[in-house]
């Protein structure tokens, strides 16, 4: 099984301007990921999928594949989500595999990168029953909408360690057949191996409270293991 690992990236993020190549400690978070993935077994090739110069230059400069993606496919207006990943998944991969590596979870590493990649290989084997693998955080809290609780009983009330094992997704990283993403038009299928992340490695960077909070978590871990 070869591998790509894709990182899309664009130029117009808006809550947090620059974010991909803004200074994160001594570095950016696309120069992290970029790393990162050169550094995990499994993954064969590297593309950085952006409509940005500098972005592309960058991934020149680290030694990975630059794919210049059409403006359509990035200014997240002319063309879906599921448009864009088709485009990238028919057009710029070249690989059975396909990996699609968001850089705004800087605190996955390399090893659990290769973890996932390991997942990935129980699936092919039909090891276990799942289409895809996805990076999820295990969510220990109580839930409301309009209607009441969700997830709890006000009645019958249990401390949030016993409260059902519910997931969300993040963006960490996701595996799947390229002709699948395709298919799909999205990065997983319906039956995903939730591959669960821990709080620090969860941490998805949305806003500017989102890199405060990710650049003294990773300054902090990346300290403590020197």
């Amino acid at each position: 099984m070869a591998l790509t690992a894709v990182i899309p990236v664009r130029a117009g993020s808006t809550r947090v301007k620059n974010k991909n190549i803004k200074k994160f400690v001594n570095s950016s978070l696309l120069e992290i990921k970029i790393e990162q993935l050169k550094n995990a077994r499994g993954v064969d090739q590297i593309i950085v999928s952006t409509d940005s110069e500098k972005m592309l230059q960058i991934a020149r400069e680290h030694g990975v594949i630059a794919k210049k993606r059409p403006d359509e496919y990035c200014d997240e207006k002319s063309r879906t989500f599921n448009e864009v990943v088709r485009y990238i998944a028919d057009n710029e991969v070249d690989t059975e595999t396909m990996m699609w590596v968001p850089c705004v979870c800087p605190l996955i590493t390399c090893e659990r990168i290769e973890e996932g990649i390991q997942v990935y290989h129980q699936i092919e084997k039909n090891a276990i029953d799942n289409d895809s693998v996805a990076t999820a955080a295990l969510f220990k809290e109580y839930l409301f909408d309009d209607k009441g609780p969700l997830n709890f009983s006000i009645e019958h009330h249990v401390t949030s360690q016993y409260l059902p094992n519910w997931h969300y997704i993040t963006n960490g990283f996701f595996i799947a057949k390229t002709i699948n993403m395709s298919k799909w038009g999205f990065v997983y299928g319906s039956n995903p191996y939730l591959f669960e992340v821990n709080k620090f490695e969860a941490i998805d960077i949305d806003d500017e409270y989102d890199f405060e909070m990710a650049e003294f978590a990773y300054d902090f871990i990346n300290g403590r293991r020197k």
